[in-house]
């Protein structure tokens, strides 16, 4: 192999292995990004459910159904 041959060869494998990682790291951050969100979702639904819980018994001690 002429050495111009091997240092396209290798630049191509740099250039392969460096694309590699930008798609990992990419991968890697669009996980941390829905992990992020699913647990933001979960939360504002665990406050949403204590809200709707809290205006059940609110109502039920207004109208005395709780009795």
């Amino acid at each position: 192999m002429s050495n111009n041959s091997q240092n396209l060869s290798f630049n191509a494998g740099q250039a392969k292995g460096q694309t590699q990682e930008k798609a990992s790291n990419l991968m890697d951050k669009t996980s941390n990004a829905a992990q992020s969100a699913k647990e933001s979702l979960s939360e504002g639904g665990q406050q949403l459910k204590q809200k709707a819980q809290g205006a059940t018994e609110a109502i039920k001690e207004k109208t005395g159904l709780n009795k």
